[in-house]
């Protein structure tokens, strides 16, 4: 089954075919213009990427290692849904390492990160466009910025490698509940608020929560 996603045009930029490919289709799979359980023919993306097939090919492997897509024999590659499972245990990892970021980060007491206020009010108005893909871009930079500041490099390369599929996830809750952007929206300032304080404590409480898969969202994904 070959597929045609909304817009399509050649991809343009520099860089490796293999990797234009690969950012081609992650983006629009996280954005949810490739959605869960369709299709993807090689030939198709080679047309639209302007490439052959071998970095089509390529880009496919780092898809599928990364858990985006699946290869199916003669079948082709079909677009992974996201399951409630798969919510569930990215936010786990995302407590995880971020929750010991924000113990590091208070007990240096420099407070939050300068950059974060500026990010809240960009995701503010990306919201208000319901652009859902750039949101999800902003918070994610939000909460690397307490990782980052943990001065940990290998923690913060580690961090990274969750960032599509962090991304992904959050884009589908907030197209399931799109009414909590307001709720994050509060929550991201009372954290910031706490770290400027300097209370590791009360910044976990608030981390954990905010992290908390919510229910309704939950309840909207396959189990998996």
């Amino acid at each position: 089954m070959t597929t045609t996603a909304p817009g399509t045009v050649p991809v343009e930029g520099g860089g490796p075919a293999r990797d234009r490919v690969y950012a081609w289709l992650r983006d629009g799979i996280i954005s949810g213009e490739l959605e869960g359980g369709r299709f993807l023919d090689e030939l198709w993306v080679s047309g639209v990427v302007g490439v052959s097939r071998t970095p089509v090919r390529e880009a496919f492997h780092r898809l599928e290692a990364e858990r985006f897509i699946s290869l199916l024999p003669r079948k082709g590659a079909q677009v992974r849904t996201v399951t409630a499972r798969e919510l569930e245990e990215v936010y786990q990892s995302r407590r995880l390492i971020e929750g010991h970021a924000l113990g590091e980060v208070c007990a240096a007491r420099a407070g939050a990160p300068a950059e974060m206020a500026g990010l809240i009010e960009a995701m503010d108005r990306a919201g208000k466009d319901r652009d859902w893909f750039a949101v999800s871009g902003l918070d994610r930079q939000f909460h690397r910025a307490i990782v980052n500041a943990a001065g940990n490099s290998v923690l913060t390369e580690l961090y990274d490698t969750l960032r599509s599929r962090q991304q992904r996830v959050a884009v589908r809750a907030l197209e399931a509940r799109p009414e909590r952007l307001s709720i994050i929206d509060a929550e991201h300032r009372q954290l910031v608020a706490a770290i400027d304080a300097h209370e590791p404590a009360a910044a976990l409480r608030l981390l954990n929560e905010h992290l908390r898969p919510v229910s309704e969202v939950v309840s909207a994904l396959e189990r998996g």
